[in-house]
């Protein structure tokens, strides 16, 4: 078993990969700055030609292989991400940078499981990461490349979880990040972790799309390495996702996963994360995934109703869930794939629908920040149209911790919040009693 566990990246399909355009399909020999087809200018993706269906006994060796790790001290098996490297880009040990990102919680509910009729409906809490959000995979994948190709400096635009992230795993890297973030519209606890960790943190007079196409003229101009989800190497990580998601079920897979959707790379890199395990055979059917957007920041929603997917319908965007106020999203080509590929549904949820489904997370122990809180608002709306059937399994995907954004919870809780009192055991006796009586 030893023998396994200390290879850091053995000789698989996946460990050979290419970058290719996701529209032209051009491969690109030498990347652009951006990430941008030389050809067409699209997004690219990883592809590893020669994973395919012949690969099948590799994947049984990998599941035993993934299995074995979890009781290693190795700090890359230890890793939810680099604990599956063999269907990620081959990186040199000394150039990974993890801080133990993933083995996230896979949490049932029951209240909320009840009422829509759904015994199996579960959590995936992402919030659980090392800086509170699903970022941290992605970040730990692609600052891991940053430094193999020996960049001294990192950096994202960012509506604050990207901030977070790619200042901490910068600071545990030794280099130096610049993050640009859309003044006023960045939830106060994230921007605390932006400069905690040490990040150089530029506040700019516009909104997130705004700060990235800012960003396009400083990594195009310096020797600086984009860690927004248009870096391919960014989906790769977050893909690990699905994996762990699996093996946690048992490889069962379930009905419907739903994530919420901002730039829309989580739900790309969820998407390929289960293409490349039904390609090893390890899976034989593909979960429905769908999207939901804020209703003030729905533009997948809008190109998904208005043109069937076919070009984008950009939007201004106001919604209080700051991680999905996005309007103008990098990856809606790669989103509208996943939606069609596994038939997923693609809806938008209320201000109101949000900050309810939220407060019924919190009922039941589970903290999430808001834009987590729209999977289970847009769960009830695919319900009552019967997309979501009675019995069938879904888990929702929670992208950032509660304490991600505390001024909308007291925002939204303030009422139940009762005025200073004497500090008397009397008063304190009435009010307790009177709580017991309650429901």
């Amino acid at each position: 078993m030893e023998n396994i566990l200390n290879k850091v990246n053995t000789v698989s399909p996946a460990n050979t990969h290419v970058l290719r355009c996701v529209h032209c399909h051009a491969v690109q020999s030498r990347p652009d700055p951006m990430f941008r087809c030389t050809e067409c200018t699209e997004l690219l993706e990883v592809v590893y030609p020669e994973l395919n269906a012949t690969n099948m006994e590799f994947g049984l060796e990998l599941k035993k292989r993934w299995k074995e790790r979890r009781t290693s001290i190795h700090p890359e098996d230890l890793s939810g991400v680099w604990r599956y490297r063999e269907l990620l880009p081959r990186i040199a040990k000394e150039h990974i940078v993890t801080m133990g990102e993933g083995n996230t919680p896979l949490i049932r509910l029951t209240k909320s499981a009840e009422a829509l009729q759904l015994p199996d409906l579960m959590v995936k809490h992402q919030g659980m990461n090392p800086t509170g959000s699903f970022k941290d995979t992605g970040i730990s994948m692609a600052i891991s490349m940053a430094r193999s190709e020996s960049f001294e400096a990192v950096c994202c635009a960012s509506t604050g979880n990207t901030s977070a992230s790619v200042a901490a795993y910068a600071a545990r890297s030794g280099m130096k990040s610049i993050v640009l973030l859309p003044s006023g519209h960045v939830a106060r606890g994230k921007l605390a972790q932006a400069l905690e960790y040490g990040a150089r943190v530029l506040q700019l007079q516009a909104d997130f799309d705004g700060c990235l196409k800012i960003l396009h003229e400083v990594v195009r101009k310096l020797p600086i390495y984009l860690l927004n989800s248009l870096n391919p190497y960014r989906l790769e990580g977050q893909k690990t996702v699905a994996f762990e998601l699996m093996e946690q079920l048992g490889w069962n897979v379930p009905d419907h996963l739903i994530v919420p959707g901002g730039n829309l790379g989580n739900s790309s890199a969820l998407g390929k994360g289960f293409v490349e395990l039904r390609d090893l055979g390890l899976i034989s059917s593909m979960p429905k995934i769908s999207i939901i957007q804020a209703a003030g920041a729905n533009p997948l929603v809008r190109t998904m109703r208005e043109n069937g997917g076919r070009a984008l319908v950009p939007v201004h965007p106001e919604t209080r869930a700051t991680a999905i106020r996005i309007g103008n999203p990098a990856s809606w080509r790669k989103a509208v794939q996943v939606l069609e590929s596994t038939g997923g549904a693609c809806e938008e949820v209320t201000e109101n629908e949000i900050a309810s489904a939220k407060a019924e997370l919190g009922a039941e122990g589970i903290g999430c920040e808001p834009a987590s809180a729209s999977t289970l608002a847009g769960l009830k709306k695919l319900v009552r149209s019967g997309y979501v059937k009675s019995g069938e399994s879904v888990v929702l995907v929670l992208t950032g911790h509660m304490l991600k954004d505390v001024e909308y919870i007291l925002q939204q809780q303030v009422r139940s919040l009762p005025p200073p009192m004497p500090a008397d055991a009397v008063s304190v006796l009435r009010v307790v009693e009177t709580l017991q009586k309650e429901n």
